[in-house]
Parts: C-alpha cells; sequence; structure tokens
C-alpha cells in the first residue's frame, strides 16, 4: 500500500517593507497529509537545471484533495525547507487511479 507523509506548506504574509522597500513577511505552516515524497529521475535533475538553473532534490505527489498553490511555494519536508521549481504537472483526474494527480518538483532551500 502507498501511504504518504505530511509536509508543512509554508504561508507567507506581507506585513510590511523594510528600509529599502523590500517587503517583509510573516510566515505560517498548514499541515498538508497524504504526500509522496520521492527521488527525481536523471532527465528530472537534467531537464530542471537546462530550463531554470535549480537542482531538483525531491518531487512531490500531491493529493488531489489539497486546494494550495504550489507554483513558487515553500514547503517543509522532514525538518528541511524547500522551494518548488516551475508548475505542477497536474494529470486527468479520469486517467490518474490514484489519489495524487500533481507532481511537483522541489530544491533544497535557505
Amino acid at each position: 500500500m502507498i501511504k504518504g507523509i505530511t509536509v508543512q506548506y509554508i504561508v507567507q504574509t506581507q506585513i510590511g517593507t523594510d528600509q529599502f522597500g523590500a517587503p517583509i513577511y510573516s510566515e505560517t505552516a498548514e499541515d498538508v497529509n497524504d504526500v509522496l515524497v520521492g527521488q527525481p529521475t536523471t532527465d528530472d535533475v537534467t531537464t530542471t537545471v537546462s530550463l531554470y538553473g535549480k537542482r531538483v532534490e525531491l518531487v512531490l505527489g500531491i493529493p488531489r484533495t489539497d486546494t494550495h498553490e504550489w507554483v513558487d511555494a515553500v514547503v517543509q519536508i522532514r525538518g528541511e525547507r524547500y522551494r518548488t521549481i516551475g508548475y505542477p504537472m497536474r494529470g486527468v483526474d479520469e486517467n490518474v487511479p490514484l489519489r495524487w494527480n500533481r507532481n511537483v518538483k522541489v530544491e533544497r532551500y535557505g
């Protein structure tokens, strides 16, 4: 049986700006249950470096019940922070037999 883990999706809310005009954010963590965490393929790593100049560390399988926005998102997995790369790859719900219908690539962050 396939089983996902709970990861923390970091919600950033702008609370002001610093003396140089750069935004200042507060962060809160929201649990996302049943996320699959896997290793990227060699093709994932090569393609992502070529397109974005970033190195994929993990690939996440997001459950279809999740409603978070996964573009440029920060997520905490097993105590480590990661940032998503690119756009999630979404499958056609009718053609995906399991609970997970999106794949998100992440890089180590912070």
